[in-house]
């Protein structure tokens, strides 16, 4: 046992393990600038496209509101961090930090071409249940260490929905892997693979959980139409209520990433990720590549803001009607019918 101990610590000092250090950090900072940056303009565009929904222009002061999200970066940055006084100090800086540390950490395993991810796990569902799981203990920690009861009451809303719609997404997922006959996102798009175009992806024969997997999203993410967790009209602000200036930026870090992620995720899963739409035989429109999933992405992502402009929010009892007696029993059936499917040879990968 010393030997091996001994072992592990010189190869973690020799030239081979710095070299692999210093290229995984390249490729973590690959994915986690570009990140960062798009959220930031994920926020422009949502203010832009809100604005033209309602008739007006949006950002237009800064830069012409194309450096609005970076003002507001620094704003953020500069605010005085004000903890309440009776709050739990140590709980409080923790949670911004439980929140951000599992959106980011689920970027690991998504791949954005055949050969293009970090960690091309074998188990990366698994790992991306774990990820988005851990992201609520983060907002209760934040509830009950502000001692607010706006800030307590928000969190519980926030935690109770996110366990309901978890059930449903984790119910939707299981549909995808029956049909990949795998774990691993890199084989589920490759799974979609075929000649038919976007008529062999799975969003045709898994319709129903295509549906509920992107509207569990939604509420995963306490996004409107679901979005009781912070619904200003009645808690004032919900779980973040009393956080300002950077422990506040994190957490609003955190929803817009794990935001991104549900659109890559819904893209991977159910409309082919980087394969394109049309069939090989079309020559260039045909060829797939990393822009396509972009594509999708961003059209999951139009969706989230169209929902924000267009919907009011729902009713906390209405939302866990939804996740429990209808999403739910829809989602086992289904499941159940895509078992079926496969079994008599209706559904099968890459063909």
């Amino acid at each position: 046992m010393i030997d091996q101990i001994q072992h592990a610590w010189t190869w973690l000092h020799s030239d081979a393990a710095s070299a692999v250090l210093i290229f995984t950090t390249i490729k973590i900072l690959l994915i986690t600038v570009p990140l960062i940056l798009c959220v930031a303009f994920f926020t422009l565009w949502e203010r832009k496209v809100i604005g033209w929904m309602q008739v007006r222009k949006g950002p237009t002061y800064i830069g012409k509101g194309i450096l609005q999200p970076f003002a507001d970066v620094f704003k953020l940055l500069f605010k005085e961090l004000i903890i309440p006084s009776e709050a739990n100090r140590v709980l409080f800086y923790l949670a911004p930090l439980l929140a951000l540390v599992p959106a980011f950490a689920a970027w690991s395993v998504i791949p954005f071409d055949a050969q293009v991810v970090l960690s091309n796990s074998n188990a990366g569902l698994l790992f991306l249940l774990a990820m988005t799981s851990m992201g609520v203990y983060g907002i209760i920690l934040a509830g009950w260490a502000s001692n607010s009861k706006y800030a307590f009451l928000g969190a519980m809303r926030a935690a109770a929905q996110m366990v309901s719609y978890e059930i449903a997404m984790g119910f939707s997922i299981v549909g995808v892997l029956i049909a990949a006959g795998s774990l691993n996102l890199t084989r589920i798009v490759e799974a979609q693979a075929g000649n038919g175009g976007m008529f062999e992806w799975f969003w045709l024969p898994l319709l129903p959980l295509f549906v509920i997997y992107f509207i569990s999203g939604v509420a995963e993410t306490n996004r409107a139409p679901f979005d009781v967790s912070e619904g200003e009209s009645e808690i004032v602000a919900g779980f973040h209520v009393e956080y300002a200036g950077s422990a506040f930026a994190l957490f609003f870090l955190a929803e817009y990433a794990n935001m991104i992620l549900i659109c890559f995720l819904a893209s991977i899963l159910f409309l082919g990720g980087w394969l394109s739409p049309f069939p090989e035989s079309w020559g260039l429109v045909g060829t797939a590549g990393w822009w396509w999933l972009l594509l999708k992405a961003n059209f999951f992502a139009f969706l989230y803001l169209w929902f924000r402009a267009t919907f009011p929010r729902y009713r906390y009892d209405q939302i866990m009607r939804l996740g429990w007696k209808v999403f739910i029993p829809i989602t086992i059936v289904w499941v159940l019918v895509t078992g079926i499917m496969v079994y008599c040879g209706w559904l099968l990968p890459g063909e």
